[in-house]
C-alpha cells in the first residue's frame, strides 16, 4: 500500500486577500450580470475556491438603473412581501421596483444565488450597488492596484 496520497488544499483565513471588481450593468441582461456577480462573490473562479470559506471578491456595480430584462419580466415578475397581519400582502411588480430603487433588483437577483445562511449573509455585503455611473470606492481600486504592483514587483526580485 502506497502512502503517495494527495491532500486536498485548503486556503488559511490569513492567505486570503480580496480583490476589488468593478462591473458597469449598461445594457447587460439581469440574469447573466447577477450569475457572474454571484460567481465572483463566491469566490469559485479562484483556483483555492472552498465551500466553507469567503474567498471572493468585492463587487462594485454601476449604472444599476440602465439593466436590461427581456420579455416581458418587467410587467409580470412580481415581488411579495406579507407583514404577517391579515390582508396584508404587498404585491410590486419588477418593472415598478427598477424604477424606484434599481439597486435593490440587482441586490434581491444575487441574493438568490448565493448560499442561504450566515456564510450567503457575508458574502452580500462584498455587493455594492449603485444607480448611477458614480460609487465612492475609487480609494479601494488604487489601493488593490498597488497591492498587485508591489506582489508582481516582489515576483521579479525572486526570479
Amino acid at each position: 500500500m502506497s502512502s503517495t496520497t494527495q491532500k486536498t488544499y485548503t486556503p488559511k483565513a490569513s492567505e486570503v486577500t480580496h480583490a476589488w471588481r468593478l462591473v458597469d450593468a449598461d445594457g447587460q441582461t439581469l440574469g447573466r450580470l447577477a450569475t457572474q456577480i454571484a460567481t465572483w462573490l463566491r469566490g469559485k473562479h479562484l483556483p483555492t475556491f472552498a465551500e466553507h470559506m469567503d474567498l471572493g471578491d468585492f463587487v462594485v456595480v454601476v449604472n444599476a438603473s440602465r439593466i436590461r430584462l427581456t420579455g416581458n419580466k418587467a410587467a409580470q415578475r412580481k415581488y411579495y412581501r406579507h407583514s404577517t397581519y391579515p390582508g396584508g400582502l404587498k404585491v410590486i411588480a419588477l418593472g415598478e421596483v427598477l424604477e424606484r430603487h434599481p439597486e435593490r433588483v440587482i441586490k434581491h437577483t444575487v441574493r438568490g444565488m448565493l448560499p442561504h445562511n450566515a456564510l450567503g449573509r457575508k458574502m452580500l455585503r462584498k455587493l455594492k450597488v449603485y444607480a448611477g455611473a458614480e460609487h465612492p470606492h475609487d480609494a479601494q481600486f488604487r489601493a488593490s492596484e498597488k497591492q498587485q504592483q508591489r506582489a508582481k514587483a516582489a515576483g521579479e526580485q525572486t526570479v
